[in-house]
This record gives structure tokens, C-alpha cells and sequence, in this order.
């Protein structure tokens, strides 16, 4: 067992993840353009996004590969701990002799990632060298049985392999155990926040802050639930999206693609659904939920009102919700910092719930 709640190791790792990526971002950016990755990209928003055309992504690699790196070397604990250097090395972050600092629990999120990154990586590659005509990848409701898929494989392993199937209701105690039904809840879960992120990646910086701030959110309360190894992944996700950030700022030199997009979204519902506070999901990840919802409500109303008068008429001049800003005369950056400070604040606000 581990005597101490490891949050210095977690917050070291988080250091170590943005470095590894920091550093060998140019070098991957580099190769992407060479390549002509990204040369033949579709950009979807205002006209004024047509000057991003060409801009490498499949750039959530930069993040995905430290993180995967970080997380099976840190399997390597048990061996640690077992020579005198290593028992040092334990010892510093308060790590009782013997302890393993990743558990099998781990293994899922880690599985998940690469799973979704691998279905993300085909879709952008497929818009990528594809005819003219098939510049968008899958087809939507292809790219949704694959997701569909994947997501049941793993709400079957929470169930069955951790033996998870309970929520947790801010303010009480007990959890409740949903039984079977919790399969295909879990499922939606996944499928539903991967899907909400992918469209929160529309705007430079927007979908790497945010959902960095929703890992270190999970974190924190992973760390307060005794998840040891799971607040450490959440802070090496956040470190690592740090890196990514770097490149992604505006005017970005690197898109993430739904390589990194899917994976970021299905990982994460994955990470709360580990904690049993899936249900604060829509508070901590309120960006990415009203993003979502405006482009469901975009639609909707318009299939609507077409078929009620002919002519369809939408509630917001474009979707999803940030386009909707620009479109008012919102800068780029003034979106994203403004969406960031309500993560943030979302982020403190399920904290806070979650220990009710």
C-alpha cells in the first residue's frame, strides 16, 4: 500500500510530460510538413479560418506518445523498488517500500487512449490522402458505430475487470450500484464526451486548455479518493497537453486532429467514470457540454422549422458555440481565454461538489 497520498509524484510527472513533449514538438511538426500532413485539411468555421489550410495535424501524438511512454515505464516500479537506488527514488515521494505506482487500474485509461488515438489517426489519414471529395475522413455514422464499439468493449472492462458499476451523488455518502444498466450508461458516457470534445476543437488553444483543466480536476479527485495511480496519469495528461499548448496557441502551429481529440475525450469520460463522479462530468466539462448542445440545437431547430414552414431558420448565426462568438466579433484568443477562465472555474466548482 501507499503510507502517503503521492501528490508531489504527481505533480513531477506533469513537469516530466510537458518537457518530453516540449522538446520534441518541433522535431514532430518538422516531419508533419515534410510529409504534407495536414496539406489537404478541411477547416470548417468563418472564412477567416481558410488561412489555417495546411497546418500539420495528427498533432496529438506530440501528447499521446509521452504519455503512453510515461505511464508503461512507470510499471517498472515493482523492479524500483526492489534495488537501493530505487527504494531512494521511492522514498522521496513518500512511497512505502515495495509499492507499485501504477495498478492494473490503470491499464483501461491507458488502453483507452491508444484505442481511440488509433480510430482518431485513421479518420484524419483517410481525409488526408483520400479523393477530393472525402476531405472529412469517415462518415458520421461509420466514425459512431467504430466509436460505439470501442466504448461498449470498455464499459464492459470497468464492470468486469475493476469491478466498477456504482455513482457517486455529491453530498451523500453512499454510492449507488446501478448493476447492468450501468454498461450502456457507461457507454453513452464515453461516446458522448468523446463526440464533445471533437467539436470543441474548433478554435486554436480551445480544446488542449480546457480539457487539460478537466484532467486536473479528475485528478485532484482521484488524489482525494486514494487513486493514486490515476491522479498520477490525469496530472502526466496535463502536462503533457501543457506541451502541446505551446504549439497550439494562436496562431497554432499544430492541430491535434481527432487523433488526439477523440482520445482526449473518451480517456477522460473513462477517467470519471473510474472515480464514480461521472455524474459531475456536465459541470466540470461545461464547455465542452454547451459546445455540444449548440450544435444538437443548431440542428435540430433547423431540420424543425424546415419541415414546419420550408425554410429553416437556426437559433445561432453558426455552430458550434464558438463560431457563434467569432461571428459577433469575438477575437480568436478572446474565446479561448474566456472559455479557459470558465473551465477553470467549472473545474474548482466539481472539486468542490465532489467533496460535498
Amino acid at each position: 500500500m501507499i503510507e502517503h497520498a503521492p501528490m508531489p509524484f504527481a505533480l513531477a510527472l506533469a513537469t516530466v510530460s510537458f518537457l518530453l513533449s516540449v522538446i520534441w514538438g518541433r522535431p514532430l511538426i518538422n516531419l508533419l510538413r515534410r510529409k504534407g500532413v495536414g496539406k489537404r485539411i478541411r477547416i470548417e468555421g468563418p472564412n477567416s479560418h481558410q488561412t489555417k489550410m495546411g497546418t500539420p495535424t495528427m498533432g496529438g501524438v506530440l501528447f499521446l506518445a509521452p504519455v503512453f511512454l510515461i505511464t508503461v515505464l512507470l510499471n517498472l516500479a515493482n523492479f524500483l523498488s526492489g534495488v537501493e537506488w530505487g527504494k531512494a527514488i521511492l522514498r522521496i515521494f513518500n512511497f512505502a517500500e515495495g509499492s507499485p505506482l501504477i495498478g492494473k487500474s490503470i491499464l483501461l485509461p491507458l488502453l483507452t487512449l491508444l484505442a481511440f488515438a488509433v480510430l482518431g489517426a485513421r479518420d484524419d489519414w483517410k481525409g488526408i490522402t483520400g479523393r477530393r471529395d472525402d476531405a472529412q475522413g469517415y462518415l458520421a455514422r461509420v466514425k459512431a458505430s467504430y466509436q460505439t464499439i470501442l466504448a461498449l468493449v470498455i464499459s464492459l472492462g470497468i464492470y468486469y475487470f475493476l469491478d466498477i458499476h456504482s455513482v457517486a451523488i455529491p453530498g451523500i455518502d453512499q454510492r449507488f450500484d446501478l448493476g447492468l444498466i450501468y454498461i450502456p450508461i457507461a457507454t453513452f458516457v464515453i461516446v458522448a464526451m468523446t463526440n464533445a470534445v471533437n467539436l470543441t476543437d474548433g478554435l486554436d488553444g480551445l480544446a488542449g486548455s480546457t480539457v487539460a483543466v478537466a484532467f486536473a480536476a479528475y485528478g485532484i479527485i482521484a488524489n482525494l479518493q486514494g487513486q493514486y495511480p490515476l491522479s498520477s496519469f490525469c496530472f502526466t495528461m496535463v502536462g503533457a497537453l501543457f506541451a502541446f499548448l505551446w504549439y497550439n496557441s494562436h496562431p497554432a502551429q499544430l492541430f491535434m486532429g481527432d487523433t488526439g481529440a477523440l482520445a482526449l475525450g473518451a480517456t477522460l469520460a473513462v477517467v470519471a467514470l473510474m472515480t464514480g463522479q461521472w455524474l459531475l462530468l456536465p459541470v466540470v466539462g461545461i464547455v465542452f457540454v454547451a459546445i455540444a448542445m449548440s450544435d444538437i440545437l443548431q440542428v435540430s431547430f433547423f431540420k424543425w422549422t424546415k419541415k414546419r414552414t420550408g425554410v429553416g431558420r437556426r437559433i445561432f448565426k453558426m455552430a458550434p458555440l464558438h463560431h457563434h462568438f467569432e461571428l459577433l466579433g469575438w477575437s480568436e484568443t478572446h474565446i479561448v481565454w474566456r472559455f479557459f477562465l470558465i473551465s477553470i472555474l467549472a473545474g474548482m466548482t466539481g472539486v468542490a461538489l465532489a467533496l460535498l
